[in-house]
């Protein structure tokens, strides 16, 4: 799966899934766009919002991505164990946030050898630091070191198929700013007052 230990990789595992509520919260106050400034560094980020295999609820998950000729690439770095993973597979009707838009989309899985690893390499180098944090180095692994340390990893092609607008999508907790300047900003100028 890569390079790190399975101890290791379970740590880092349970550290992605705490920093994936804190990047939810990010797109749901309507802050993407900024997760997405410095790609280099932070990777390309989008969420996708699937239904669970056996509950059949809403479920959002962040993952990196890549855009390759207009066609939109995802992975399943935790292989097929990932819950989102498995609950794609059992419905591949999907949403995707994007800092571009919302969509619904089709989520299918690309296994041809002639097309999964030169795709799977621009998603891991348009993944920031996530590569390299599991031991993955997409820029200068041969091709033969990445398919030995990805063989677990599953590609993932998203369709778009429809733009979305309405609630219920990237955003939606962005009325928290207004609130909160409003709710604040009487207090600071109050204490402000009081000082003086």
């Amino acid at each position: 799966m890569s390079t790190l230990g399975s101890e290791s990789l379970k740590k880092l595992r349970q550290s992605f899934k705490q920093l994936n509520k804190f990047i939810l919260l990010m797109w749901r106050l309507g802050l993407g766009s900024w997760l997405n400034f410095w790609p280099a560094i932070g990777g390309r980020i989008m969420v996708v919002t699937h239904f669970g295999r056996k509950t059949g609820l809403k479920r959002r998950t962040p993952v990196n991505y890549a855009l390759v000729e207009g066609e939109l690439y995802c992975t399943a770095g935790f292989g097929h164990t990932s819950d989102w993973y498995r609950n794609i597979k059992a419905n591949p009707q999907i949403e995707v946030w994007l800092p571009e838009g919302w969509w619904t989309g089709i989520a299918e899985e690309i296994t041809a050898p002639q097309w999964r690893l030169p795709l799977l390499r621009q998603v891991l180098i348009a993944s920031g630091f996530a590569a390299p944090a599991v031991g993955v180095y997409p820029k200068t692994m041969s091709d033969a070191e990445l398919a030995s340390v990805t063989t677990d990893y599953r590609l993932i092609h998203i369709r778009r198929t429809e733009a979305r607008t309405g609630s219920g999508g990237p955003g939606d907790l962005a009325w928290v700013w207004p609130f909160a300047t409003l709710t604040l900003l009487p207090l600071v100028l109050f204490q402000r007052k009081r000082k003086r």
